[in-house]
């Protein structure tokens, strides 16, 4: 953000030079004041319009047009061109340099750097001349460069184009908005970073942040924050959407989807492959620019964000679990696997939540992983269980025995009073933890790993070997 501001303060608003920003397909999107003055236009004849149009009538400026044109035609190229340009009755000289915008690796359209270099023209003194020529050349390079590379990286990032596009845009405050949150976890991380050479797992989040990312924009996401191997995403803001729960889901269905290619990818370089928990939350929040003057953030803030989070811990990998704001708030049909009430930390009354697999109408989506089947044991395994309470232990054990395991669950049965996700420690002799996902009966529950040491796949072979 800090960087936003001061290129929006000392480039776009400040600068001599005139910048215009051209979409591939010809639609002028920015122009500033500099570049309004030197063509002698107002501002709302050009943006919005498609460029061929606005100059299409002025047969003495038919030079400067195809420049133009040509830059767009061919914007994978960088163009520089001195052409004369008439506006009333004065004939000016401009300089024209075409840049390509990318964003994301894609080919988003040009931005132009046009100046006014009709005084270096008239110059009688050719050494002065080329030496004014040389300076302007010299900070116009650098200019050109800092709005490419600004605009080919956050054009398309709506939170930029709300500074940009509102004139209190920079202004510190918030306002209140109603929003969908989601919050995403990757399961078992932190002892993934204890056994992982730090490269390796830079790479691995780096790869999974960036398929992540390719679902949040395809559903109108906007990322608030990365937390660690966490994402803090919402719908409905900066740009209004009147389906922004509905985008949030299908968001989250598809990037469960899309675990897979990431895993398949983790799996061919000898990676571990990963899991990711899912929670959504839909509420009044308060957004805006947070901070100081000299350090700001596009922020997010209210009970509605810290409720995301805390339904979020209550999955496990695979996982979407919505709350009743978010269900009553999506108009499209949803596949709800169960629901249930709990009490979470800091929510004075019950929350109903939903575990969700899929969403009908327009989306047409519906959770892609499955679980791998049980093995029943011949004979039951006894194990102890620690109940922990907010990551610690509580206190509580519990007397089980294992019937049947999987690689991602186990079944058990005990006595012991056991709710749904209640997060457990299973004694097994290395850091094995799990949570209640399913409650088949009185006595018999369902199991689903959440973190695993480096002995987990011995210790599930000494099981099967029993069969």
């Amino acid at each position: 953000m800090d960087r936003m501001v001061s290129i929006t303060n000392s480039v776009i608003a400040d600068m001599s030079e005139g910048v215009m920003a051209i979409s591939h397909n010809g639609i002028i999107e920015l122009v500033n004041g500099a570049a309004l003055t030197i063509l002698g236009r107002a501002e709302e004849d050009l943006v919005g319009n498609l460029f061929a149009l606005c100059f299409f009538d002025e047969a003495g400026n038919d030079e400067f047009t195809e420049t133009v044109l040509d830059a767009i035609r061919n914007r994978w190229t960088r163009q520089e061109r001195y052409v004369p340009y008439i506006c009333g009755k004065s004939e000016k000289r401009l300089r024209v340099v075409s840049s390509c915008l990318h964003n994301n690796g894609l080919v988003k359209g040009i931005v132009l750097v046009i100046s006014d270099v009709t005084e270096l023209f008239d110059l009688r003194d050719a050494m002065k001349a080329m030496s004014e020529i040389r300076t302007l050349n010299a900070k116009l390079e650098i200019r050109n460069k800092l709005i490419t590379e600004t605009f080919g990286r956050y054009l398309s990032d709506d939170i930029v184009r709300e500074i940009l596009d509102t004139p209190d845009g920079m202004k510190m405050g918030g306002t209140r908005r109603c929003v969908t949150i989601l919050m995403s976890d990757l399961r078992g991380f932190t002892m993934l970073c204890e056994r992982t050479e730090p490269k390796a797992l830079v790479t691995m989040l780096n790869h999974y942040f960036e398929e992540m990312y390719e679902e949040i924009s395809r559903y109108k996401g906007t990322i608030i924050e990365f937390l660690g191997d966490g994402m803090f995403i919402i719908f409905g803001a900066p740009s209004l959407s009147e389906k922004h729960a509905d985008d949030a889901v299908a968001c989250a269905i598809a990037m469960q989807n899309r675990m897979r290619a990431v895993n398949e990818w983790n799996i061919a370089r000898g990676y571990e492959p990963l899991s990711m928990g899912i929670g959504i939350n839909t509420g009044d929040v308060i957004l805006g620019n947070i901070g100081s003057e000299k350090r700001t953030k596009y922020g997010v803030m209210g009970p509605m964000v810290n409720m995301a989070g805390r339904i979020e811990s209550l999955t496990t990998g695979g996982m979407i679990l919505l709350s009743s704001g978010t269900r009553n708030a999506v108009t499209e049909d949803l596949e709800i696997e169960n629901a249930f009430s709990c009490r979470l930390k800091g929510v004075h009354d019950e929350t109903r939540i939903f575990h969700v697999t899929g969403i009908g109408g327009e989306y047409g989506l519906h959770l892609e992983n499955v679980q791998d089947e049980l093995t029943e044991l011949a004979e039951p395994v006894h194990v102890k269980v620690h109940i922990l309470k907010d990551k610690s232990l509580s206190g509580k054990t519990a007397d089980c025995e294992i019937t049947a395991v999987s690689a991602s669950q186990v079944e058990v049965h005990t006595e012991s009073p056991l709710r749904l996700y209640d997060n457990l420690m299973i004694d097994s002799g290395f850091d094995l933890y799990a949570k209640v996902v399913r409650m088949d009966g009185n006595d018999s529950f369902t199991l689903a790993f959440t973190a695993k040491g480096e002995e987990f796949d011995e210790w599930i072979r000494t099981l099967n070997a029993d069969c």
